[in-house]
């Protein structure tokens, strides 16, 4: 049995289900990410793991203990809130400490503890700060030590890092996962933000409408998406409408071009409507040679987005996204031009043209 097993979980309310069936397996020591978009399920499934909502229906198993029926207080587990929810009368050393002293722990168990938790948030000299005085990514950090005080074993993280500007997010995101393995703690963390699930997790598990859609590592999410939604949520994708001329070379029709995937597309016929999808990244510009696709167009709109150029063009009725990396010699088409560009079929991901 895993360390965290949740079971056919489901919630309704009322006449609205907010998840549904949900069946997962975490291991020990595991940081898996529920990601989605608001609404999806994710809070919900988070809150009914930490006791704070009761399943319609379902079991919750941590540890090899059925712990459904349990109380918030009873469980063990660390809850990180995405508004810190400090206490403002309290110092931050207070903060930390609170946990500990409503379970009756000894002053001199909590001193100890409260100070090996500011080393590790490394905030050794702002025990006595109230939370006011500290910014948001230190009221983040102290919120992170108070719920490791009582040593959970199971940390929840509920959009921790979403009303901190990039910076800060970006650096506290790296002081979640480094501070996770140390402790080796089972981690749950959820998140609408695509960059943070990829780049925290062993295992990313993408919610819409109050089911899973897929569970795997960042790379399988990224590069495999199972499903239209995941592909379109996931990183930024260009989707064609298609039709399959031979399954088993691959081969399907989309913006007027026979286009090369991946030969053998299981379970489709020809003269199905499915969906291409392609990368931006995998599409590289006036350079078709050697590549097994190539599609002719118009440039639309180019855009500076830092470390990347993202350029657009219409291919007949469809407009597909390029993107190159920055570098000072790169050589930008202008707005008007028409413009070639290559891709091999490995770039070509087919999905159901259900959607």
């Amino acid at each position: 049995m895993a360390f965290l097993e949740l079971v056919g979980l489901t919630k309704t309310f009322g006449a609205t289900v907010g998840v549904e069936a949900v069946d997962l397996a975490v291991e020990r020591g595991e940081f898996v990410s529920l990601l989605g978009p608001s609404g999806c399920g994710k809070t919900t499934t988070l809150r009914m793991i930490a006791g704070f909502e009761q399943p319609t229906a379902g079991r919750i198993w941590v540890g090899g203990e059925d712990i459904t029926a349990r109380r918030p207080n009873q469980r063990n587990i660390g809850m990180v809130f995405q508004a810190y929810a400090l206490f403002p009368n309290m110092t931050v050393a207070d903060n930390i400490g609170f946990g500990l002293k409503v379970a009756r722990r000894p002053a001199a168990e909590v001193r100890a503890r409260v100070s090996e938790l500011l080393a590790l948030i490394k905030l050794e000299e702002m025990g006595d700060r109230y939370p006011h005085q500290l910014s948001g990514g230190q009221q983040q950090r102290v919120a992170l030590a108070r719920a490791l005080a009582i040593r959970p074993q199971l940390l929840l993280l509920d959009e921790p890092l979403s009303a901190l500007d990039a910076k800060i997010r970006l650096s506290l995101r790296n002081e979640i996962r480094a501070i996770q393995r140390q402790l080796g703690i089972t981690t749950l963390y959820v998140t609408h933000d695509q960059e943070e699930a990829l780049s925290l997790s062993d295992r990313v598990v993408v919610m819409n409408r109050g089911r899973i859609e897929q569970v795997g590592s960042p790379f399988e999410i990224y590069n495999f998406p199972h499903s239209h939604f995941v592909a379109s949520f996931v990183g930024t994708l260009n989707i064609l409408p298609a039709e399959v001329v031979d399954p088993d070379a691959g081969i399907v029709r989309a913006a007027g071009q026979r286009i090369a995937a991946a030969p053998g597309l299981p379970g489709i016929a020809a003269g199905d409507r499915v969906m291409l999808a392609l990368r931006p990244e995998l599409l590289t510009l006036n350079r078709s040679e050697g590549m097994d696709n190539h599609l002719e167009g118009e440039v639309e709109t180019i855009a500076f987005l830092g470390s990347i150029v993202r350029i657009q063009v219409r291919v007949q009725d469809a407009l597909i996204a390029l993107d190159e990396f920055n570098n000072p010699n790169l050589d930008l088409p202008a707005i008007g031009d028409s413009v070639a560009f290559g891709f091999p079929r490995e770039a070509c991901l087919i999905l159901d043209g259900a959607g």
